[in-house]
């Protein structure tokens, strides 16, 4: 297979999703620009249409749409060749790769007309830009420069936040950006900078060496951050040519067939939890055996040179797929039904005006006088529905912060089982030599700090469960709101204008919605990791983009220091007291291991006692912030229907409408709007048809 050809389809198709992003995009501004030009011609006419809040999502949406982008994060252990691999799947020697340093900065590789990098501190320091090679030589470090500042817990590049690399290649003018991360054997720190990027990414790809299959390190990292997350993770084997070179005969095709087969079922067994999707095996749509370098040595000398037999031409098929079929069609899904809701609040207001046009001011007062007891029923339901999120923040609050309590506590139960895998390799006479203990202690400071680590993340995954349980219920309880909301708007609009509004042929239920039942159901909200799908419309609620994660609500830095420091120094006293008599191996491990034990339970309490608050008001937050957004959006709705009413009044009462003009100019308007959907219906129909 051509690589060129494969290649150019994927910009191609990246270049068809960017155009309907563009459409799209252009069509929801021209719907809020002209529903602002009609609030603004209705103060000379018959009165605004309380339009407000569907201007405001419209034109939010319309923002966040052209500056949309398809954000992939490499991850990966130090050394598995992850800016080797980015280089040659962008076709020039970009980033830092050659065999020795290794990158030690998140660099964030994005489009720009001109050729320039910007490191960001995090020390108030201004950004700085610098050309490539200053880049690279300034901020790759040796791969044992790494190691011994991972063992003295140091980072690189202590005041550097991240670095942004701007670049005009096709492949990122057409909507991709890309997160490089440092190796996950970094430092711990670093390993959080890495990981916290993952829910703001639309896919991960996760690069691992055939000749090192699965280490314990990656093993780690997969079960503690990546499982049971509903990420999109794609695996690269890098090296995959290294097998044969690794044989004694690289000619012997029997061997080389029996040696591709034992790793294959090495990465298999190990990596096939990760690729199922609702109960479907996809690992042959997620896992990709290439060679990163052997694919960039052949690009770097011919740009088109074919790629096949490097992996590269299997994989950007399958991530084609995956982003311009399966995502892209998610986030124009959401435009489509926002588009759809502004049109149908526009027809419903201008059908419940015309007929109140010809009424006098006198009979318009007592048909919006009858209607009280109907605006009382929706406050009532906005007022139920509040209660009822107040309800699970405070009975979700105070489990998930139990929970931590409980959890906190158990782990004094299974930590000699559990600490074991974390231990570093040392030989007891380093801890009893004054020249070597200060490395054994900081090994055995990291194992606690990726042990800790570890164990908060697996709890923050039952935290998420609990969350993500309660806002389904909260979902459920806002489409039976949402139903009872909208018989009653139904019978306001029938007994001031005296009939009823058929809904929109080829609607469904969940179009015909009110607008904030629909936010609160998070119908607007991707599942994972698209900021602007997120933000679509101002709308979508992901309580993990408040929140972030549990670890960092609990500034697990400080428990780790503190948990460290307490249990550290009884320990080294423990060993001490083993004598110089003692000095296998295994038996120094136990003593060890209980005498971590006994002081991290007698520390266990405080841990439990110190976090219980912070997490519940975590929680509390999560939901407050929903409630504020659900209630504001009910009584902007309710309010803007009553001001709908008081606008024609008002102006009634100030002066003659004309009729015939304004009949004329609303039923425009509602053309208008309905010409922008149908121009997102198209494009959005043409999206699947091309993606199937």
């Amino acid at each position: 297979m051509s690589y060129k050809i494969e290649t150019d389809s994927f910009l191609n198709n990246l270049e068809r999703v960017a155009k309907v992003r563009s459409q799209v995009a252009r069509s929801l501004g021209e719907i809020a620009q002209t529903l602002e030009q009609g609030e603004t011609l209705g103060k000379d006419t018959s009165g605004g249409l309380g339009l407000e809040r569907d201007i405001d999502d419209l034109s939010r949406a319309s923002t966040n749409l052209k500056q949309g982008v398809f954000r992939l994060l490499v991850l990966g252990d130090m050394k598995r060749g992850k800016s080797t691999f980015l280089n040659a799947l962008i076709g020039e020697n970009l980033l830092p790769s050659d065999v020795n340093p290794c990158t030690a900065l998140l660099t964030v590789l994005r489009y720009g007309a001109e050729k320039k990098v910007t490191v960001h501190f995090n020390d108030g320091t201004p950004p700085e830009d610098i050309d490539f090679k200053s880049f690279k030589r300034r901020y790759t470090i040796d791969p044992a420069e790494a190691k011994q500042l991972e063992q003295q817990k140091k980072q690189a590049f202590p005041n550097v936040d991240y670095a942004v690399v701007d670049y005009p290649l096709p492949l990122l003018q057409k909507g991709i950006e890309i997160v490089d991360s440092p190796g996950l054997n970094d430092t711990e720190a670093r390993n959080e900078l890495s990981l916290g990027y993952i829910n703001n990414c639309h896919a991960i790809l996760f690069v691992l060496r055939a000749t090192q299959p699965c280490t314990l390190a990656e093993r780690r990292y997969l079960e503690n951050y990546i499982k049971d997350r509903g990420l999109s993770v794609f695996f690269l084997i890098n090296a995959w040519d290294q097998i044969r070179e690794s044989l004694i005969d690289p000619d012997d095709t029997e061997e080389l067939e029996e040696s591709e087969d034992k790793v294959r079922r090495v990465f298999r067994a190990n990596l096939a939890d990760y690729c199922q999707v609702d109960g479907h095996d996809i690992y042959d749509e997620r896992v990709f055996e290439i060679s990163a370098i052997k694919a960039l040595r052949l690009r770097v000398k011919q740009p088109t040179a074919s790629l096949e037999g490097t992996g590269f031409p299997e994989f950007l098929g399958a991530l084609s797929t995956f982003l311009t079929s399966e995502r892209a069609v998610a986030e124009f899904r959401q435009a489509r039904t926002l588009a759809r809701q502004g049109y149908s609040h526009v027809r419903e207001a201008i059908e419940r005006r015309i007929p109140l046009l010809e009424q006098d001011v006198q009979e318009l007062k007592e048909r919006i006088n009858s209607v009280e007891p109907e605006f009382k029923k929706l406050n009532d339901i906005c007022q139920q529905f509040q209660a009822e999120i107040k309800s699970v923040r405070d009975s979700k609050a105070k489990a998930v912060a139990d929970s931590f309590r409980t959890y906190t506590l158990n782990l004094g139960n299974t930590f000699e089982a559990d600490f074991m895998q974390y231990q570093p390799d040392f030989q007891f006479m380093d801890f009893l030599s004054r020249g070597r203990r200060e490395a054994f202690e900081a090994g055995l400071q990291q194992a606690f700090e990726r042990y800790i680590n570890d164990k908060l993340s697996a709890w923050s995954l039952i935290a998420e469960k609990e969350m993500d349980g309660a806002f389904l219920q909260l979902s459920k309880s806002a489409a039976n709101y949402g139903a009872s909301y909208t018989k009653v708007t139904e019978k306001i609009t029938e007994k001031l204008t005296g009939q009823r509004i058929s809904p929109v042929i080829g609607t469904t239920p969940e179009d015909n919605a009110p607008a904030w039942a629909k936010w609160a159901a998070g119908l607007f909200s991707l599942a994972r990791g698209n900021i602007a799908g997120v933000a679509m419309a101002g709308a979508g609620f992901d309580w993990k983009n408040i929140a972030l994660n549990f670890i960092t609500v609990m500034g697990v830095g400080a428990m780790i220091t503190a948990v460290s420091g307490v249990v550290l120094g009884p320990v080294g006293l423990a060993l001490l007291g083993l004598g110089v008599g003692v000095v296998q191996a295994d038996q120094a491990r136990k003593e060890l291991v209980k005498a971590a034990k006994k002081e991290l339970v007698k520390y266990l309490p405080q841990v439990a006692r110190e976090q219980w608050q912070p997490i519940h008001d975590a929680v509390k937050e999560c939901f407050d912030v929903y409630e504020r957004e659900v209630t504001e959006r009910m009584n902007d709705d309710i309010n803007a229907r009553k001001s709908e009413l008081d606008n024609l009044i008002a102006q009634k009462e100030s002066h003659e409408i004309n009729n015939g003009a304004e009949l004329e100019r609303l039923k425009t308007l509602e053309t208008d709007v309905s010409s922008e959907v149908e121009r997102i219906e198209a494009a959005y129909q043409m999206l699947l048809v091309e993606a199937s």
